[in-house]
Formats: C-alpha cells, sequence, structure tokens
C-alpha cells in the first residue's frame, strides 16, 4: 500500500522530505516515488501503516502537499473502451464512501485528461452505486474515493477521511479576488484566508472594521483583499498605492520602510506582508511585531531558496519559535502552506490564541 500527495510540480522533492519525516515521527519508515515535475509522490509503506498516516497525519499540517490519500489499487491497463468495469472491480473490498474525486495531476499532461475526467464520471458513479461502494446521494461524512488518472489507460484509486482531507478537488481550492485588484498578488492572499483560516473561526477572525496594516504593500494587491473585507487598512510603501484603493476612503498610505513602520496604537488585528526580502528577516520582523503585541494575526510570505528548500522553511519557522520562545510568548498558533497561488514562497499565519 501507499499515500500519495498532490504538490506544485517541482516541489516533489519537498514534499516527498516533509512526509517521510512526518512519516517517521510516528514509526513508519518508507521510500517515496517521484519523477520531477510530476506534481505528485508516492509514499510506499505497509498496508496498515497507509491507512494509519491517512489518520494521524493532518493533511492540513503539511507544507508541501495539497492532498493525501491512500492508494487502493492501480490499474495500467485500462481498455479506453471501457474503464468503469476494471475500476469498479479493482474495489470489491472498499468501504462505502460518500463522493468520488475524479482528478489529474497539476500539470500540463494531467490537464489533457480533462474531457476524459468529465465524460467517465457519470457511468462510473452510477457502477459505484450500484456495487454498494457509493452512497446513493453525496455524503460529507464518510470517505472520499480518489481516482487519479496518470494517462488515457492508467489510474490509481484509492481514499481519504472525511475528517483529513483537502476539501477541494485535486487540492486546488476556487478563489476570486476582489474587482479591480491591483496585481494578481490579491490571489494569494485570498486563497490564504480560505485555506488556513477554518471555516467556523472566518466570521470571528475576519470582521469589517478590524484594523489592518499592509507592509510593502504597494501597488496594493493584498490591500485590496483587506479592503474587499471591509477592514480599515494602514498600507506602508514608498511606493504608489492603487488609485481606486486609495478613493475607497478605508485606505492610509505611509510612504515608509515596512521594517521601520509601527502604529501610534496597539489596536491592529491582521498584519500582512509580502515584501520581496530575506526569509530570515521577515520572519523577525514578524516575531517582533508579535512580541511587542502590535498585531493579533499575522499573514506573511517566506521567500525560497533554489536549493534545499524543505530544509530552509523548516530552519526558518523554527527561528520564530525560538524568538517567541526567548521572548516568553507561548500562547500563539504557526502554520505554514505552500498555497497553489504561491510560486518560490510559502505562506505562514502566526496568530494569537483567544481565550476562553
Amino acid at each position: 500500500m501507499a499515500v500519495l500527495l498532490y504538490c506544485r510540480a517541482g516541489f516533489e522533492g519537498e514534499c516527498a522530505a516533509e512526509i517521510q519525516e512526518r512519516a517517521a515521527s510516528l514509526g513508519v519508515y518508507g521510500y517515496c516515488k517521484t519523477q520531477p515535475d510530476s506534481a505528485l509522490v508516492i509514499f510506499e509503506c505497509k498496508p496498515e501503516e497507509g491507512d494509519h498516516l491517512a489518520r494521524k497525519i493532518s493533511v492540513h499540517s503539511l507544507i508541501f502537499s495539497r492532498q493525501l490519500f491512500v492508494r487502493a489499487a492501480e490499474l495500467n491497463q485500462l481498455d479506453t473502451m471501457d474503464r468503469v468495469t476494471p475500476i469498479v472491480e479493482s474495489l470489491t473490498d472498499m468501504q462505502l464512501c460518500g463522493r468520488m474525486w475524479i482528478e489529474t495531476t497539476d500539470t500540463n499532461d494531467g490537464r489533457s485528461l480533462s474531457a476524459l475526467c468529465r465524460k467517465i464520471t457519470k457511468p462510473l458513479t452510477m457502477a459505484l452505486r450500484e456495487k454498494g461502494l457509493l452512497t446513493p446521494e453525496e455524503v460529507s461524512n464518510r470517505p472520499v474515493l480518489h481516482v487519479l488518472f496518470r494517462s488515457t489507460h492508467s489510474a490509481i484509486i484509492g481514499y481519504s477521511y472525511s475528517y483529513n482531507h483537502s476539501p477541494y478537488l485535486m487540492g486546488i481550492p476556487r478563489v476570486r479576488t476582489p474587482k479591480g485588484a491591483p496585481s494578481r498578488s490579491a490571489a494569494k492572499l485570498a486563497e490564504a484566508f480560505k485555506v488556513m483560516i477554518p471555516e467556523s473561526e472566518f466570521e470571528r477572525r475576519v470582521q469589517p472594521g478590524m484594523k489592518a496594516v499592509d507592509l510593502g504593500a504597494c501597488p496594493g494587491g493584498w490591500t485590496s483583499v483587506l479592503v474587499h473585507y471591509d477592514m480599515m487598512v494602514a498600507a506602508v510603501d514608498n511606493g504608489p498605492m492603487d488609485e481606486g484603493l486609495m478613493n475607497t476612503g478605508q485606505v492610509r498610505h505611509y510612504q515608509e520602510d515596512g521594517f521601520q513602520f509601527l502604529p501610534k496604537r496597539k489596536n491592529v488585528t491582521w498584519l500582512v506582508c509580502d515584501m520581496v526580502e530575506k526569509p530570515k528577516r521577515v520572519a523577525q520582523l514578524m516575531a517582533d511585531w508579535f512580541i511587542g503585541e502590535w498585531c493579533h494575526d499575522a499573514m506573511f510570505n517566506l521567500k525560497l531558496p533554489m536549493k534545499s528548500r524543505y530544509t530552509a522553511v523548516q530552519q526558518d519557522l523554527e527561528a520564530i519559535r525560538e524568538r517567541l520562545a526567548e521572548a516568553e510568548v507561548y500562547g500563539y498558533e504557526l502554520s505554514a502552506k505552500h498555497l497553489y497561488h504561491d510560486r518560490e514562497e510559502i505562506t505562514v499565519y502566526l496568530r494569537k490564541k483567544y481565550k476562553s
């Protein structure tokens, strides 16, 4: 058996290093099969261990993986005239699933199979329901059945648990950026809000009227997301801001160095930062804001090096933890994710825990 993980093409090594480390922490030792730019990692392990990992390793806690599921069957000689029958026959021992996702990898080759995925969805769904492998109607409290097409004649079939998977097909959320956003970077913060803030907590953490600071704001991509949620924003950057954002009346532009700026009052809920700077410097700045109680939540990007990216990420996150520990700050949550709209960076979320 094996667990499969989706990631961004080109980051298979980082995804593999992370799953091996996390599996080892649970006493599970296996090996990874990867191909460059495949956007897929296969972690081979013992049958019972694959299911154990799918239960115990939170996919939300993985930085470089978008989705994790257990392989139940692999078919490499599908008859292009009838793919449904062999897929159904390979799942005779499968537990009852509540939904089925027919997927491809996030690559050009994968996207070329999208028409096949659409075509097979209805007949495969009907066949699985007839065999009692899929509930008559979609339900969210049963495992999800994953059918990953690698080519027109090969597919990997598996499952993920309802309480431990990305809720998005292929692990990729659909994100809408604010109308008129002045840069594509807005999609990064919009996705971070959607993916990294629990849905049940969203209305509590993101409220109209909150005070926010955007360091390195120009021309205003991330500021536009904050404005979309009706926050009042201090946009800090020596460069010019988008005129449309300034006309909202929700933005005040401070033409200052983001590393030197501090607000006059400690009433900032959200600090966001997408500055193109050395990650250690940004990480230190975010920790300083947190230690000084200048903000409650911080969402920021850390740029990645060309090599040893997973090691660098671990070091940067550990540096934040150590700095907070030195200041005797312990009531916080720290998470990181290589989001779909991220390229050579990860998005980090640092927040204070609410007092019960």
